[in-house]
């Protein structure tokens, strides 16, 4: 008897559009920190293998304000297929100083996906909406905005709309430490400073804290001292305890620290002394545009996806108009996950994340399986014009 052929279903538009709202997105986040950050790394990789499709950011400007914009960020993945080419977590063998540095098993019969796979089922397409208007901080509320749309990989139809600040922050966040984990090699680390104690910095903090990082002291700096010690305040509460020192001079959050996370809001280059890299940290660039060129020419330069990061007035761009090529970049974070790229002993190394649109669509599409697993959000039936 000869075998039938296997049909194959006809694909269908969603049944309605789920609406996934801040809370399903922090509980999801905070219930499974190290999920986010598997999703962010199988995204690096796919990306890094062609798996994947990345438009430059669109941004709309406004001519009576300069200082405000919102940003389209495009894009697909099929995250499954960058997994299982290195260790977990990061090929560097992080440890987390901990008898488990994999964090706990929080998949189930149900849960659409073993989380700690980054939730990368099948193929994803979305984009992200996000607004900027820094002068909301003065007005008491924070200054992003985003919205995010997953759409169906067959049919094309919108199958779910999230709160995407939180996502956007968390993937910033998630980006940050995975480039810490291996290039430094574990989750322990002697002193971390931080310039600029905002939103991303205390995300970048909750990721140390709920992934185990062993941390020996921290030093903080911000421009308005009053947010480094609320800053302050936060980190003593997270315990155990790690001495913190409020600092009043940027230099003094550089010197001694093994990891330094940058998170600003400034749009041009503050930071040009060369002793601030004379220690040889890590610096974990999240706002881009800190470093003057003669700063980054000096480092070891590894960011996320270098035609996206090399732009945009960004400090690696301006260090390319300086020298007119981009040879200082040294490599990507897929390159270091997967072990051909490395740290030069005694020179500082700067990850700059520009920030890929994948990586939102990752750590989305990884929180609606969560939430939809568990029945979660709100779905509107009759949504679409069928």
């Amino acid at each position: 008897m000869s075998e039938q052929p296997l049909t194959q279903t006809a694909p269908a538009p969603p049944e309605g559009l789920r609406v996934i709202g801040a809370g399903d997105v922090i509980a999801t986040i905070e219930g499974n920190r190290e999920g986010a950050l598997e999703a962010v790394r199988d995204a690096y990789l796919a990306h890094a293998d062609g798996a994947s499709a990345n438009p430059h950011s669109s941004f709309l400007r406004f001519p009576d304000r300069p200082r405000d914009r919102i940003i389209a960020l495009p894009a697909f993945l099929d995250a499954g297929s960058g997994r299982g080419d290195s260790d977990e977590p990061g090929s560097s063998g992080a440890d987390s100083g901990g008898p488990d540095s994999s964090g706990p098993d929080s998949s189930g019969p149900d849960s659409g996906g073993s989380a700690s796979s980054g939730g990368g089922a099948g193929p994803r397409s979305g984009i992200k909406w996000i607004a900027s208007y820094p002068g909301n901080v003065a007005h008491g509320f924070p200054r992003a905005s985003a919205v995010m749309v997953l759409n169906d990989y067959d049919t094309g139809y919108p199958y779910a709309l999230l709160e995407a600040s939180l996502i956007s922050a968390t993937r910033t966040a998630a980006s940050a430490v995975l480039g810490a984990q291996e290039l430094l090699g574990q989750r322990r680390v002697g002193r971390v400073g931080f310039v600029g104690t905002g939103l991303i910095s205390d995300h970048v903090r909750m990721f140390l804290r709920d992934l185990s990082w062993d941390v020996g002291e921290f030093a903080l700096y911000d421009i308005d001292r009053r947010n480094a010690e609320a800053f302050a305040v936060t980190l003593a509460a997270d315990g155990p305890a790690a001495p913190v020192t409020v600092v009043d001079d940027v230099a003094d959050a550089f010197a001694g620290a093994d990891l330094v996370v940058v998170a600003t809001v400034a749009g041009t280059p503050h930071l040009a002394d060369p002793a601030l890299l004379a220690d040889a940290p890590v610096v974990l660039h999240l706002s881009l545009r800190d470093f003057a060129p003669e700063l980054v020419l000096a480092a070891t330069n590894v960011t996320d996806d270098v035609d996206h990061a090399v732009r945009e007035q960004t400090s690696l761009h301006l260090a390319e108009q300086q020298v007119g090529h981009r040879e200082f970049v040294h490599g990507t974070i897929a390159d270091v996950v997967r072990g051909g790229l490395s740290r030069e002993a005694g020179k500082a190394t700067i990850f700059s994340p520009f920030g890929l649109g994948v990586l939102d669509v990752a750590v989305g599409g990884w929180v609606h399986d969560e939430v939809a697993a568990r029945g979660g959000g709100h779905v509107v039936g009759d949504f679409f014009a069928l």
